[in-house]
């Protein structure tokens, strides 16, 4: 069966990468990419729309595309202030179900990938998570707190729309050769944080398997709430000695020493729980449904530090050319254009 689909965030790294996997397959009729800004990586089939943070315009889209499959790539997990947060991920996630659940929509089926922060870290936690296991208290950053509130929207939308398949993939920590988080740019410095008494156990989850765990459930309509991440948990002692990092061991109980370090480590406040508490999930349900990871927690580490030395002793090249939506559409689209450019 031929597909339509959009992908929301095609101008984020995610985002970009789903769309290129999607465009390999030929079950994908029509791919549709949706931004804020241009993007980044070149699409061979994908066409893309530029909108505004909340995807205000998402409804016409729908409407006059006829897509049946929404890929939500765009929950934002860090990075942004806590208004900007609200509106991509809170504004722009009842946006897009809004378009979904329209009467007469084409939409059949919703991917979110979201993330395990929904969970939080806490001295009273379980020790492993599962997929209906509540919080042990309620939400103390805002990242979470948008997070959880995006969810809840998809939560009801799914009990209104039975009709329509909703998936909602929550991720473990991601390691990877090309993604940037706090966590990829402590490991990858000689000294790294650690809160002074604490040495969690940690999962992680590798850049690839995000993509296949995504295309698995898109492809296959496996709906759904599944936790994602590799097998094992590491001290994060142990992730530390894997990558060469030293951990500088930083007092919990002093803010006002806190606070600079934290700057100096990329230390958001959710990742000081992280070091302090960790975090386990199950991941048995998503595997019954025949995802198989291709690489372990452990696994997940070592090919990402692999990637960082290999980029230390090689270098990088200098680019010879930087990829710019715009000009690519003029060369694809522009009557002007009577040869191939040279790139």
């Amino acid at each position: 069966m031929a597909h339509r689909v959009l992908v929301t965030g095609a101008d984020t790294f995610w985002g970009g990468r789903m769309i290129q996997a999607l465009e390999s397959d030929p079950s994908m009729d029509v791919i549709l990419g949706m931004g804020a800004h241009a993007p980044s990586v070149p699409f061979e089939r994908a066409e893309f729309v530029q909108a505004d943070q909340n995807y205000s315009i998402l409804h016409r889209i729908v409407r006059a595309t006829q897509v049946d499959i929404i890929l939500h790539t765009f929950l934002v997990t860090d990075g942004l202030s806590q208004r900007a947060l609200h509106e991509t991920n809170v504004i722009g996630t009842m946006n897009l179900l809004a378009a979904a659940g329209a009467s007469g929509s084409s939409v059949r089926h919703i991917v979110v990938k979201s993330s395990t922060l929904v969970y939080g870290s806490s001295a009273r936690d379980p020790s492993t998570f599962e997929e209906n296991t509540p919080r042990s208290g309620p939400a103390t950053h805002r990242i979470e707190r948008a997070l959880l509130e995006a969810e809840g929207m998809v939560r009801d939308f799914s009990e209104d729309n039975p009709s329509t398949l909703v998936t909602v993939l929550r991720f473990a920590n991601v390691l990877g050769p090309h993604l940037t988080t706090a966590i990829s740019r402590n490991l990858s410095r000689p000294i790294g944080p650690s809160i002074f008494g604490f040495d969690p156990l940690l999962q992680f989850v590798a850049e690839g398997d995000v993509v296949r765990a995504l295309l698995h459930v898109t492809r296959g309509g496996v709906p759904g709430l599944y936790n994602v991440a590799g097998a094992g948990r590491l001290p994060w002692s142990e992730v530390a000695a894997i990558c060469g990092t030293r951990l500088v061991p930083l007092s919990p109980y002093s803010p006002l020493k806190l606070r600079p370090l934290a700057r100096l480590f990329d230390l958001p406040p959710e990742l000081v729980d992280l070091l302090r508490y960790g975090r386990g999930v199950d991941t048995r349900r998503l595997t019954a449904t025949g995802f198989e990871y291709e690489a372990t927690s452990a696994g997940a580490v070592h090919a990402f530090i692999r990637a960082v030395r290999l980029r230390r002793s090689v270098g990088r090249a200098p680019s010879s050319y930087t990829y710019e939506h715009d000009v690519e559409q003029f060369f694809r689209h522009s009557p002007s254009v009577v040869g191939s450019p040279d790139r």
